[in-house]
């Protein structure tokens, strides 16, 4: 079965049919996804979801985009969210410099604290960055990483920078972008990378894949991105579903 390690359904996009559109994620061959949080708000209300559903896990965290609203306070709240029996993981956490807000030492500060946070409840991180990549690589590596445990999540860089974070123990999250024309970027990187080492993501309700580009994307898309994973890496769809599935579980430490 296919685990979709990244998904957003709190996310207001599906508000008309989440849970009409999450019935029949099992018989379409999904067999887990971790819908993930990216702020205190989405991070409440994905372990709400996930208690409400068996195949549905939650990550806590807060997007580095919305670190502003973090204090010693609230972060107190995200600590509490992570022992939730249905939280996996600290996430999705990181930098994000494409805008200019929040600053980026404050981005910074509460990625050290989380990285920490995830250390602290021995729970594998979900890193977002974007036009980031030395300051991300740089903490990470301050921070030894490989102690942790995660994802480089919806993965934007070259591939001599992926096979660091493996070599570093990190996965890699692969997703809707290594099915477009223009993404030749990560078609090489998927194919430097281990497939032990890559899981399958959409980052729904974004980045849908070839051929639904442009449209609310559902973990419904996946099979298109393990196809063009298995045309890569010269393996069977079956073989980067289960191996992708066993690599999940074994990073998220779900029986």
């Amino acid at each position: 079965m296919i685990f979709e390690t990244h998904a957003h359904y709190d996310d207001e996009a599906f508000d008309p049919d989440r849970e009409e559109l999450l019935s029949v994620m099992s018989e379409s061959g999904i067999g887990t996804i971790v819908n993930v949080g990216a702020s205190l708000k989405s991070t409440e209300s994905s372990i709400k979801l996930a208690d409400k559903h068996t195949f549905l896990y939650a990550a806590a965290g807060v997007h580095p985009s919305e670190t502003a609203e973090l204090n010693e306070e609230n972060f107190k709240w995200l600590e509490a969210w992570c022992q939730n029996k249905k939280v996996v993981a600290v996430g999705e956490i990181g930098l994000d410099y494409y805008w200019d807000t929040p600053e980026h030492e404050i981005q910074k500060f509460w990625f050290r604290r989380q990285l920490e946070l995830a250390r602290k409840i021995d729970k594998p991180v979900i890193i977002h960055s974007r036009d980031a990549a030395k300051d991300t690589f740089d903490i990470l590596a301050e921070n030894n990483a490989d102690e942790i445990g995660g994802v480089i999540h919806c993965f934007s860089y070259g591939a001599d920078l992926a096979m660091r974070y493996v070599d570093m123990g990190l996965y890699i999250g692969v997703g809707g972008v290594v099915t477009f024309k223009n993404g030749r970027k990560m078609k090489e990187v998927v194919e430097a990378v281990p497939i032990e080492k890559i899981l399958l993501e959409t980052d729904s309700p974004y980045l849908a894949p070839e051929p639904n580009r442009g449209k609310r994307n559902s973990s419904l898309n996946i099979p298109f991105i393990a196809q063009k994973i298995a045309e890569i890496k010269g393996l069977t769809y079956d073989e980067v579903v289960r191996i992708t599935e066993e690599n999940a579980k074994r990073m998220y430490k779900i029986q």
